[in-house]
């Protein structure tokens, strides 16, 4: 199976509000935010603000470029 990104606006309540919806296959699998200026070092990371099933997790994991969020993801499945 491969990974499908969607962009999307999240309504986080905070700027954190750049996103992309990640599909592996037909599966909402995640949702992933771009970490806004708020975030000082960690500008431009990406966080893991929700994950489904095996990727379903207290505090999500942030990922300094997207292909090692997309890499980490795809090893859930594994």
């Amino acid at each position: 199976m491969t990974l499908h990104l969607q962009p999307t606006q999240v309504a986080t309540g905070s700027a954190d509000t750049d996103g992309l919806l990640v599909f592996l296959g037909s599966s909402l699998v995640a949702v992933l935010v771009r970490l806004s200026d708020d975030h000082g070092d960690d500008t431009g990371k990406w966080y893991l603000e929700a994950g489904f099933g095996r990727l379903n997790t207290a505090i999500g994991p942030t990922f300094p470029i997207l292909d090692e969020a997309s890499e980490w993801i795809m090893r859930q499945f594994e």
